[in-house]
């Protein structure tokens, strides 16, 4: 290591003679326009926040290495997953969805999941929660269940109303709202929480034959979710809970792992399965598709930076590599476009080229120019087919094709079967579960202003179950609703 000694400088290199003291006219100022350094601090600080994420502004993240310890290779040809013992770097990201950056970690809220692997065939992510299913499932409904979760235009305050009108108005909310009121709801750490890719994804051999999966991380260290009553203190004492403990553990050295399992589905499978298996509301029976181990990720290194790392990593589902690919899912095909374009306009064009989202392998493509770009921008040539060897395409590496019929048309799914999956879930809870469960209902829905709301959910609670239903009715002082007892 060097000891030569390091001067301050501008953001242009050049020398800085006083860092603690303006440019004045006499002893007393005005403070001279002259006095660059100080334009540059002060403009720079201005600019120092880049819009915070949308949704999942609030995160964690760390990186780690992901390990191949059973051989998948008959059923996908991505090269990270090829043999036992290989191991590839990554980079996670942690996160609460409906809050905003400085907002506490331990309310009720599903938390990202979101991998990134850092692929010899460039980055694969798989952009998940911790649970495995999402309240809707078709991305055109995206903007408007978000806009629920955050603040009324009018009074900037967080809206009960309107987050059960729209999951009122939106059965298919139902089995994500049930493990989100559950005990899950609140995960006591962020290492003891499982992790999903929640969609399903194709998976193709290199004979170019197909199964559909679907990714679940389970956690080393155990499932544990906090008592209503601590996440609430802990949320006013260390709003920082989850952030702090993900990164004194790894800094202790006591890291946390999870094993990968996939669920694999036979092609054939999904046109007979007795749910779609493309709809984000539903799960795959365990009984019908066994979990698969695929290997375990460990998080060993805290970030240098935060900024640099955690609140520039940009994820997109629309990171593939070859042997895996898109399912007909319609929620994950709306945020194939829109994950990268949120990146764009957040971060920047040219965000793949930093270094927590760069590839390790080498990125050949014909992209040029746009705000900050900082690599040598490419060779001469920017088109292509061309004549001058520029990078060509891989036909062994295009996306299997699948067969598609039908109608051009603003379809729903076939199946409006939104309460036996939620129905069997709660059946599966003990007395005490169920009983935290509808209590936790009952406390988020007390202060709907409009008795039709509440009404209206409690004929959806009804059907995934009568006793649910009944019993939050009598928690709200109401009456079940004749017409849900049809």
């Amino acid at each position: 290591m060097s000891n030569e000694k390091k001067y301050l400088t501008t953001a242009s290199g050049a020398p800085v003679g006083d860092n603690q003291n303006s440019i004045t006219a006499g002893h007393r100022g005005p403070t001279l326009i002259q006095d660059v350094h100080l334009l540059e601090k002060l403009a720079h600080f201005n600019r120092e926040r880049i819009p915070e994420r949308v949704v999942h502004a609030k995160g964690a993240g760390a990186h780690g290495y992901f390990e191949v310890t059973n051989d998948l290779s008959k059923y996908t040809k991505a090269d990270f997953l090829s043999e036992v013992g290989k191991r590839t770097p990554m980079f996670i990201r942690f996160s609460t969805v409906a809050g905003e950056l400085g907002s506490a970690d331990t309310v009720r809220d599903p938390r990202g999941f979101a991998v990134k692997f850092y692929t010899e065939e460039g980055n694969y992510d798989l952009v998940g929660n911790n649970t495995p299913v999402f309240f809707i499932r078709d991305a055109i409904k995206f903007p408007d269940f978000i806009h629920t979760q955050k603040r009324n235009p009018k009074t900037h305050l967080k809206d009960v109303n309107m987050v059960w009108d729209f999951w009122s108005l939106s059965p298919e909310s139902l089995h994500q709202i049930t493990i989100l009121h559950s005990d899950r709801g609140i995960p006591a750490t962020l290492r003891h929480m499982n992790g999903y890719g929640s969609h399903t994804f194709k998976w193709t051999n290199a004979n170019g034959e197909s199964v559909f999966v679907k990714y679940h991380f389970k956690t080393s260290q155990g499932v544990k979710n906090l008592d209503v009553d601590l996440a609430g203190k802990l949320a006013g004492d260390n709003p920082d809970y989850h952030l702090e403990d993900l990164y004194n553990s790894i800094e202790k050295g006591d890291y946390p792992e999870w094993v990968l399992h996939v669920q694999i589905m036979p092609e054939e499978d999904a046109n007979t399965y007795r749910f779609d298996p493309f709809d984000v509301t539903k799960v795959w029976s365990h009984k019908d598709y066994p979990l698969i181990e695929v290997g375990r990720m460990v998080l060993d290194k805290n970030p240098e930076n935060y900024f640099a790392e955690v609140e520039q990593a940009a994820f997109s589902p629309a990171h593939f590599v070859p042997g895996i690919e898109a399912s007909p899912d319609k929620m994950l095909q709306g945020r194939l476009f829109g994950y990268s374009d949120a990146h764009r306009y957040r971060v920047g064009t040219n965000h793949e080229l930093l270094p927590i989202n760069r590839s390790k392998a080498e990125v050949n493509n014909y992209q040029r120019d746009g705000s900050m770009r900082f690599d040598g921008n490419g060779s001469g040539v920017n088109y292509e087919p061309n004549s001058f060897d520029g990078p060509k395409e891989t036909p062994e590496n295009n996306v299997t094709p699948f067969e598609v019929t039908g109608f051009a048309d603003s379809v729903s799914y076939d199946s409006e079967d939104h309460y036996t999956q939620p129905g069997d879930l709660f059946r599966l809870m003990s007395d005490d579960e169920r009983t935290r469960l509808i209590q936790n209902f009952v406390d988020h829905m007390q202060d709907v202003e409009k008795d039709e709301i509440k009404l209206r959910q409690i004929g959806h609670f009804y059907k995934v179950d009568p006793e649910l239903g009944n019993r939050i009715a009598e928690g709200l002082g109401l009456s079940v609703p004749e017409t849900a007892k049809k």
